[in-house]
């Protein structure tokens, strides 16, 4: 406690300050003063924030806006996914790429990509990759798309099939990507935001995007950025299927510097992640094996992810044990005590 404010020396002190004309004098000239500097700055700041805004939020309408003459590509990799590659490689296209690159990791006498989206096979939207048993990590199919293609596309895009690039307020991915901020960038990280079950137990004959709308809290999934690769680096190692090499200048959505672990932008410039699909799909997931691992230690993390980043039921959690196998009485304990 200030005891100053009540001591009688204080107080003398204050009756003779607010009581002296020259202070009262210095109170009329201060007060407007001081009104007319919060009136200034609240214009000013409107004008920055107004400015910020159309610089973010204008958007750019295609039929009037000439396309940029660059080449986008994109590298992916696939097991068990015609159920949702029609959905993804229109996605794509609407955006503007140029061609996909997709690495067929189907088993030997698995499904066939070319069932559902031979028609963007031959026009020569889509190459499809034979990679067809192999268990290969990711980062071999990732550097033999890089270095087959870096001379030939001046950006290269690495996403997964369950991974939906969203610009916001670019309809197309060359406009985005011909920004002069990222002429000096080798590799632009964008936020991954995750997308729940939408508590839905069962696949339905949807779009992911239509079925999948709600996005897990950010307090409750995991951070992580995926690149869009500039071409023409000589000598590039992939290392991470995140964030490429820690060695190249890494950009966020905005041309500024990336920060990979604490995130770069959640508004804007993003990539909508329909991580696990309904409590059906998410099994089917888990069981047909990870493109590149596959230990039990990975589905029991995987599994744990999924429970954490959606609503539990304990349907869900029987749907879980049954049909992956795995042991989650912690859960069900907590529905038993009730």
């Amino acid at each position: 406690m200030d005891i100053t404010n009540k001591s009688p020396k204080y107080k003398k002190y204050k009756n003779i300050e607010e009581n002296n004309p020259k202070t009262l004098i210095l109170k009329l000239f201060l007060i407007p003063f001081t009104i007319y500097i919060i009136i200034k700055y609240k214009t000013k700041t409107k004008t920055k924030i107004k400015s910020a805004e159309n610089l973010i939020i204008s958007k750019p309408k295609n039929d009037t806006v000439i396309i940029p003459d660059i080449k986008v590509c994109l590298c992916t990799m696939g097991r068990d996914e015609n159920r949702y590659i029609r959905e993804f490689v229109s996605h794509y296209e609407k955006y503007g790429v140029d061609k996909i690159f997709l690495y067929d990791n189907n088993i030997v006498n698995g499904e066939k990509f070319e069932d559902v989206i031979n028609d963007y096979v031959q026009k020569g939207f889509v190459e499809i990759l034979n990679w067809r048993g192999k268990e290969a990590p990711i980062f071999s199919v990732m550097n033999e798309c890089y270095n087959n293609n870096k001379d030939k596309y001046d950006w290269i895009i690495f996403y997964e099939i369950d991974e939906f690039l969203n610009l916001y307020n670019y309809t197309n991915v060359k406009l985005y990507l011909n920004q002069g901020h990222f002429n000096n960038c080798q590799v632009i990280h964008l936020n991954i935001i995750n997308h729940s079950d939408n508590d839905k137990l069962y696949y339905e004959n949807k779009s992911l995007i239509e079925r999948f709308p709600s996005i897990v809290p950010l307090k409750q999934s995991q951070i992580s950025v995926k690149s869009i690769v500039k071409g023409h680096i000589n000598n590039l190692k992939i290392t991470w299927m995140h964030w490429i090499n820690g060695k190249l200048k890494g950009c966020n959505g905005f041309g500024g510097p990336s920060d990979v672990d604490k995130g770069n932008d959640f508004l804007y410039y993003v990539i909508d992640h329909y991580y696990s699909k309904s409590t059906e799909e998410f099994i089917n997931k888990i069981n047909r094996g990870d493109v590149w691992r596959n230990t039990q230690e990975y589905i029991n993390h995987r599994t744990e992810k999924y429970l954490n980043q959606n609503h539990v039921t304990l349907e869900k959690i029987e749907m879980l044990e049954k049909g992956i196998k795995i042991d989650l009485s912690k859960y069900k304990k907590k529905f038993i005590e009730k």
